[in-house]
C-alpha cells in the first residue's frame, strides 16, 4: 500500500518556543506522523532563526513562495493526499492553487484561534465599547469565514469557539472539528517551598501579550508589590519591541527578559503565573503550560475562555485588577490556597487536554468522511460557490502577480 502523503503549508516555520502557534503545529505533524503519513512542510517565511531544528525531525521541509507559479508544478508532482493550512492567509495564499493541482486532496485548515473575534475584541478594548455585532462582521471576518467553507474540515482549538461559530454564525457542524492543544502533567515539578518570584510569558508579536504586560506594568504589579515588597515579576517574550524593553526596571521588581531560554523551566520555578488578558481568542498556551507545570494562575475571563470547566480553575479567574492583585497574594503566600489550585489544574488537564481521548475521536470522525467524501463535499454548496473562480479575486491577484513579476 502506498504510503499516504501530508502537505502542512505555514505562514512561519513552526517555532513551539515562541509560541501556542508553534506547539500546535508540531502536534498536528505527530498526529499524522503516527498515522504513517509521509509529511512535507513548506512555508514562504524568512523565520529560520527560531523555528525548529530541521534536521530533528522526520518531515521533509521545502521553501515555497507566494504568487510564484512554480507552486503548480511542485504541488503536482507531491500530489499530497491531505493539505494542511496553518492559518486562514495561508488557504487564501494556495488553496486554490492546490485546488486545481490536486483536486482530490483533502483539504484542512487549523484555526489556532478566531481572528476576526480576537481583532474586534482589541478594538473594542481600544474603543471602550461592548462587542458587537458590528465589529465582529469585519473585512477579517468575511476573509475568514470564506476560508473554513472552502476548506473541507476545519479544525478548532477552543471549546468556546467550536460552539460559538455554530450558534452566532450558523457555521455547519460537519465542517468543524474540535481539536484542542494537548497537554499532559508534568510528572516531577518544584514544590511550593522550592518556587519563586511571578511569571508571565508570551510572544510579543501577538497584541495581547503587549496589552497585558502594560496592565501589569501600570496598574496590577504595583498593587502586588505594595504588599510583597521583595517580589519579583519575570516577564519572557519572543520578539520583544522597544515598548516593552524600557518596561525594564529591576527595582521595582519588574523584568524584563526577552524570549526564555526554556519556557516550561521558566514556568515551573514560578510561585505564580499571571495573565491579565483584556482581548484575544484561542487556547492560551501559557495557561495550559502552568497547568502541566503545577503552577496556579490568575487571569481573566478572556485567558480561560475555552479552558475552564465551570468556573473550575488552578488559580483566579476575574477581570477586576485589585481582584487581580489580591488573588495573586493569596495564591503566593498561602501554601493551602495554592496547592489547591494546582490539583485543579491537573484535573482540568485530564478532563480537557489530554491527547488520547481527542486523538481517538479524530480519527473516527475522519474514516467516517475520507470515505465517503463526494457526499462530504456536496452537501458543503456554500464552499463550492467559493470555489468557483468568479468568486476567487485573490486567485486572479495572484496570477497578475506572477505575471507581472516574469518581466
Amino acid at each position: 500500500m502506498e504510503t499516504p502523503r501530508l502537505l502542512f503549508i505555514g505562514l512561519v516555520w513552526p517555532e513551539p518556543h515562541s509560541s501556542a502557534a508553534g506547539t500546535r503545529s508540531l502536534q498536528l505533524l505527530a498526529l499524522f506522523a503516527a498515522k504513517g503519513y509521509a509529511i512535507t512542510v513548506a512555508s514562504a517565511a524568512h523565520n529560520r532563526d527560531f523555528s525548529i531544528d530541521w534536521a530533528a525531525y522526520p518531515y521533509t521541509f521545502h521553501p515555497i513562495a507566494v504568487n510564484d507559479a512554480a507552486f503548480y508544478d511542485w504541488v503536482q508532482t507531491l500530489q499530497p493526499d491531505v493539505v494542511l493550512f496553518d492559518r486562514f492567509v495561508t488557504e487564501e495564499q494556495f488553496g486554490w492553487r492546490v485546488r486545481e493541482q490536486c483536486p482530490q486532496a483533502f483539504t484542512l485548515l487549523d484555526s489556532q484561534d478566531l481572528h476576526f473575534l480576537r481583532a474586534a475584541r482589541q478594538q473594542a478594548v481600544k474603543k471602550q465599547v461592548p462587542l458587537s455585532r458590528a465589529l465582529l462582521l469585519s473585512d477579517t471576518a468575511k476573509r475568514e469565514l470564506a476560508a473554513f467553507y472552502r476548506c473541507d474540515w476545519v479544525l478548532v482549538i477552543s471549546a468556546f469557539e467550536y460552539q460559538w461559530l455554530q450558534t452566532e454564525w450558523q457555521f455547519p457542524a460537519a465542517q468543524l472539528v474540535y481539536l484542542p492543544l494537548f497537554g499532559e502533567k508534568r510528572t516531577s515539578v518544584p514544590d511550593f517551598a522550592s518556587r519563586t518570584d511571578f511569571v508571565f510569558i508570551g510572544n510579543f508579536m501577538h497584541d495581547p501579550n503587549t496589552d497585558a504586560v502594560q496592565q501589569l506594568k501600570d496598574v496590577i504589579w504595583p498593587k502586588i508589590r505594595r504588599q510583597l515588597p521583595q517580589a519579583q515579576l519575570h516577564i519572557y517574550g519572543a520578539y520583544p519591541p522597544e515598548r516593552i524593553q524600557q518596561m525594564h526596571q529591576p527595582k521595582q521588581g519588574f523584568h524584563c527578559l526577552g524570549r526564555a531560554p526554556e519556557a516550561l523551566a521558566v514556568i515551573a520555578n514560578a510561585k505564580v503565573m499571571l495573565a491579565p488578558l483584556r482581548f484575544g481568542a484561542g487556547i492560551k498556551g501559557k495557561l495550559l503550560e502552568a497547568m502541566q507545570m503545577g503552577t496556579p494562575s490568575v487571569t481573566t475571563p478572556i485567558g480561560a475562555e475555552g479552558m475552564h470547566d465551570n468556573g473550575l480553575w488552578n488559580g483566579v479567574i476575574t477581570e477586576d485588577w485589585d481582584v487581580f492583585a489580591e488573588a495573586a497574594v493569596t495564591l503566593y503566600t498561602q501554601p493551602t490556597t495554592w496547592a489547591t489550585a494546582q490539583q485543579n489544574g491537573y484535573a482540568l488537564l485530564q478532563q480537557q487536554f489530554s491527547a488520547a481521548p481527542h486523538t481517538a475521536t479524530f480519527w473516527s470522525r475522519w474514516e467516517s468522511v475520507i470515505t465517503r467524501l463526494d457526499v462530504h463535499r456536496e452537501a458543503n454548496v456554500v464552499g463550492q460557490l467559493l470555489n468557483h473562480h468568479t468568486l476567487q479575486s485573490t486567485r486572479y491577484l495572484s496570477k497578475w502577480i506572477s505575471e507581472k513579476n516574469k518581466t
